[in-house]
């Protein structure tokens, strides 16, 4: 059977000022075409569905059509848990209406499924964070430990009240426990969780930039050999690169975001993780790349003519500029580059060779008048460099409050 694996949709997510909603839109058309063409039998949506605890309505929208087309009106079984961008509670509100349509979401950690069965395939068996299913075109089932993101509050689902026990711990035994009484080799068994994983003696992964750092308890990380022996592929969500950090043979994949979110990803390729498994034997999958979205840059230019030509000749990309310049931008110059290019998300000026000298700024005076302490306050928040005209203009605004 294939299973198409994807994650941190994000979807609402801004960039700055600037909306991704369109981009989102045909990512997730991209996302179901390739469902559609690949013929999978299973979608794992895992975690950060949306960006934020209260999604707008657009977004909300644009969840619940995708999941809908994925499932082909539940002929294709779709499962998607919480990420910590997520409410639970939103997440599992419409679980009982959208088993209708093979959609299963699943919000809470250790949630348990109420069994259902629809024309294509059933929810044969559950148990607190595992569901087991049959598919009328397969002769094996397929099972899945479910793990959505827990934060400290939820954890006490697994802790109770020993905060010392560290979580890696109480997974390992929630887990192995689940495994060892569901499964067998006779079925294809799936791990799917939220959660921030890596391999012991493996360098530290980086959580993408702007993203809500996992910490979760005692346990900053939880590490991939905990993962039981009977699992053949773990389908991760959190971070946003595509990558496997466990074997060949056992694969444990960050299937990456559709879209890049921070600059951090700047020049990433995005891919949703197409699976193809059977019992008893290992697991292989290829990662497929996804084409839409505004490429991300960050460029560093030394003059503005330079900014502007190449402004000109990029213009369906967001941008992060820094200008090295021997003194502050005007704001005739900032208006020019603005004008320039539609998707300039941060324009960062840099003086060039500034070294501060704290004694060439000495101390301040107090009893100056206001737009000379301006000055010297800049000054010492500037390495030393006085600000230009245009800045004393506005502040003189300011100041008067014109």
């Amino acid at each position: 059977m294939k299973i198409l694996h994807t994650a941190d949709w994000h979807l609402g997510k801004r960039l700055d000022r600037f909306s991704r909603l369109e981009e989102q839109v045909l990512v997730m058309n991209e996302i179901v075409e390739t469902a559609d063409r690949e013929n999978v039998d299973l979608v794992l949506i895992a975690g950060d569905l949306f960006d934020n605890f209260n999604p707008s309505v657009e977004a909300t929208e644009l969840f619940y059509k995708t999941l809908k087309r994925l499932s082909i009106n539940g002929k294709r079984p779709v499962i998607a848990i919480s990420g910590n961008h997520d409410s639970p509670s939103l997440i599992d509100a419409p679980d009982p209406l959208a088993r209708e349509c093979g959609i299963i979401l699943i919000g809470h950690p250790k949630a348990q499924i109420t069994p259902f069965e629809l024309e294509h395939f059933k929810i044969s068996k559950t148990a607190s964070g595992f569901i087991e299913l049959e598919f009328n075109n397969q002769n094996f089932p397929v099972r899945i430990l479910h793990t959505p993101y827990a934060n400290e509050v939820r954890l006490k689902e697994y802790l109770g009240e020993n905060k010392d026990e560290e979580l890696n711990q109480v997974l390992r035994e929630n887990w192995k426990q689940t495994a060892d009484e569901f499964c067998d080799e006779d079925g294809v068994n799936l791990l799917m969780a939220h959660l921030y994983m890596n391999k012991k003696g493996a360098p530290m992964l980086e959580e993408p930039e702007g993203e809500k750092p996992v910490k979760i308890g005692n346990a900053d990380l939880i590490w991939s050999d905990i993962i039981p022996h009977q699992i053949q592929y773990t389908a991760l969500g959190h971070l946003h690169g595509f990558q496997n950090i466990g074997t060949v043979e056992k694969p444990v994949v960050y299937s990456s975001s559709p879209l890049c979110y921070s600059f951090s990803e700047a020049g990433q390729t995005k891919y949703v993780s197409i699976i193809k498994a059977e019992p008893k034997k290992a697991i292989s999958f290829e990662k497929i790349a996804l084409d839409n979205g505004k490429p991300l840059v960050r460029k560093t230019f030394d003059s503005v003519e330079k900014t502007i030509e190449w402004l000109q000749e990029n213009p369906n990309t967001l941008v992060e500029l820094t200008l090295e310049s021997e003194t502050f931008l005007k704001a005739e110059e900032r208006k020019i580059i603005y004008q320039s290019h539609g998707g300039i998300v941060h324009l960062i000026p840099k003086i060039r060779n500034q070294v501060l000298n704290d004694n060439n700024l000495g101390e301040i005076n107090l009893n100056q008048d206001i737009q000379a302490l301006f000055k010297d306050y800049f000054k010492s928040k500037n390495g030393g460099q006085e600000p230009n005209e245009d800045l004393i203009n506005l502040f003189n605004e300011i100041a008067s409050g014109k």
